[in-house]
């Protein structure tokens, strides 16, 4: 009696090894380092290794290791002070053309991280780093939409030969059109009516000296526009938060117009802040091929004409007038020219914009179009003591090639150096531009030795808590109490490694879940020894109390625990933040001390007694 199957045994065993094995990245904690990544035009190579190991050593600032990966390179040093100090030489090394972020690199040994073990992210709490909360601009969004109604409705009217006057924004709200007289009004009205159902149109205007119509958005329709708009301005965001090298961010929704962006490890704020405002967008010119640049360079600007630089620093005169602006593209993808087989990037313009590169470059072919690059940064830099917020635009002609025919909806840019260009291109125009204003509402910085604080706090109490929970049970239940120790000591190594495997990120609600977890594990025990207690004063024989002891226990120890389990998914599904950190280790805690309780210590016990003879059980 009470004795384990070996196929039980294997089963144990297979998960308590992958439990150590994907629970021990997280003894060998993170390396301070930087994380090298290329800008637009620019590419990471042995060449820019070499490049920052030069600088680094003329420097003599030690380092310990480099990893070139792809599309990045990473410096790790042993302390935080050598890693801010390499950060300022190796950004004067390497120049603009390259985004140098601080970083926390895992210190994990190759022969683990060739098993996919990594340790578990940290909560903003833990690590430290900064705390966004931005809130979207819904009446721009909401203007951006009724402009483009304004010029769909301009187009709509012209093509069915409806005249009218003008059609504005009304100061009342909604959309104003002025007709010729009344019977245009009414074709007008049913016209929109029966073919634009995205718009409620209003009783005519009668305090209108002219015939008109004011036109609203419909609810559900300005609801979905304030939706995309939160949408795209979150996957912005994400894509942006990607040049900071920051491991675990968290981009989230907050409300209808709210934004929380947690940078965890960011040291940079003021960086991390400027990635954050950035926008970037395209304008297309012709090059002013009348007039010599070098005049121009000289202060000789002629009228109707800019100065612009190539981005070999060669300067190029193009016409003031603006050809098309980025805000018409609404894709934009990297590829090759058929033709020379360099790299490309394919621009795709929405209606309004397709005609109007239709009508600029039928009227010049045989003339040059300029491409110009527009990047506009908020930098915020630190002034005695204050932060200062300066607005930095840079202006690039990225190429300038000759009309071969009219252009339509669809176009290549050619001109680029490397395919790594074309795609950090394509990638800050499908992403540069956001779909309305964001503004900084709330900030807060957690420093490190705030998180350090955290970690040190949140482990002393699990430790404290495990000890004496240790103490206690075996003391009071004797072999039996040591048989649930061993259990409780796998079932913290078994959460901390599905907390590894899954990369969720353990917060300080997280590290309560995990205390919580502790008195829990140890409660279906409890029940068990109890229950075997009981049978033993009713007279059973040792052997037969151990088996009536795990099976008659084991319906309420699963009832107690799926019923906590269903609590914490709740929690899990409609809580947010710090709700979520503690519903996931609570979760994780119950399925790991269901297996421990029930399976490890019932396999330990029947090492210890099973098969035996035994007069007498101690417990």
């Amino acid at each position: 009696m009470n004795r384990y199957s070996t196929w039980k045994y294997i089963l144990i065993l297979f998960f308590v090894g992958l439990g150590l094995l994907f629970a021990l990245p997280n003894i060998y904690g993170k390396d301070p380092s930087i994380q090298v990544s290329a800008a637009r035009s620019a590419e990471i190579s042995e060449l820019t290794e070499f490049q920052i190991t030069a600088a680094l050593d003329e420097a003599g600032l030690p380092y310990k290791s480099t990893a070139l990966g792809t599309g990045n390179l990473t410096i790790r040093f042993n302390d935080e002070e050598t890693q801010l100090r390499a950060q300022a030489i190796v950004k004067e090394s390497l120049g603009r053309s390259y985004v140098v972020a601080l970083n926390l690199a895992p210190a994990t040994p190759d022969w683990l991280s060739k098993f996919g073990a990594e340790p578990m992210s940290l909560g903003l709490d833990l690590r430290g780093g900064v705390h966004f909360l931005m809130e979207v601009d819904m009446d721009a969004a909401i203007n951006k939409a009724e402009d483009r109604y304004i010029s769909d409705l301009r187009s709509f009217l012209r093509e069915n030969k409806v005249r009218y006057k003008t059609i504005t924004q009304s100061k009342s709200g909604g959309l104003l059109i002025r007709f010729k007289n009344d019977g245009e009004r009414n074709n007008g009205q049913s016209l929109i009516e029966e073919n634009i159902l995205d718009l409620n149109i209003i009783t005519p205007d009668i305090n209108e000296n002219v015939s008109s119509l004011i036109l609203t958005i419909k609810e559900e329709i300005l609801l979905e526009t304030q939706l995309l708009a939160l949408q795209q301005n979150i996957t912005t965001l994400r894509k942006r938060v990607n040049e900071l090298g920051v491991a675990e961010p968290v981009i989230q929704r907050q409300g209808r117009k709210r934004i929380v962006v947690q940078l965890p490890g960011v040291q940079d704020t003021a960086r991390a802040k400027a990635i954050l405002g950035a926008t970037a967008t395209l304008e297309f010119r012709l090059v002013d091929e009348e007039h010599e640049p070098q005049d121009a360079v000289g202060g000789r600007v002629p009228a109707g004409s800019k100065l612009y630089y190539d981005k070999n620093g060669r300067p190029i005169l193009l016409k003031k007038q603006v050809m098309l602006t980025g805000d018409a593209i609404i894709n934009a993808a990297s590829g090759f020219d058929s033709l020379t087989g360099g790299p490309d990037v394919t621009i795709t313009l929405d209606g309004r914009g397709a005609k109007r590169m239709s009508r600029g470059t039928r009227d010049n072919v045989g003339k040059r179009l300029a491409t110009v690059f527009i990047e506009y940064k908020m930098e915020t830099t630190k002034k005695d003591g204050e932060f200062i917020k300066t607005k930095e635009t840079i202006e690039e002609v990225i190429n300038a090639a000759v009309i071969q025919e009219q252009l339509g909806k669809r176009f290549h840019i050619t001109g680029l150096d490397s395919t790594e260009e074309a795609k950090n291109l394509a990638l800050l125009l499908r992403a540069g531009a956001l779909a309305a204003p964001i503004y900084i509402i709330e900030e807060r910085t957690v420093g490190p030795s705030l998180g350090q604080d955290n970690i040190d706090k949140g482990f002393n109490s699990v430790v404290i808590g495990f000890f004496l929970v240790l103490i206690f049970m075996a003391v009071y239940y004797k072999i039996f109490g040591l048989v649930a120790d061993v259990a409780l000591a796998l079932n913290l190594i078994l959460i901390v490694a599905l907390l590894s495997l899954l990369q969720a990120t353990l917060t300080l609600p997280g590290i309560a879940g995990i205390v919580l977890t502790v008195g829990m594990a140890v409660d279906a025990n409890v029940l068990i020894f109890e229950r075997i207690r009981e049978e033993i004063r009713n007279g059973n024989s040792p052997q037969a109390s151990i088996h009536a002891g795990y099976e008659k226990a084991f319906s309420t120890i699963a009832d107690a625990n799926i019923t906590t389990l269903i609590a914490a998914i709740m929690l899990l599904s409609f809580g947010t933040g710090p709700i979520q950190g503690f519903a996931v280790t609570l979760s994780l805690g119950i399925i790991c001390s269901m297996f421990t309780a029930i399976m490890v210590t019932r396999g330990l016990v029947n090492l210890i007694y099973g098969g035996r003879n035994l007069k007498k059980l101690t417990i």
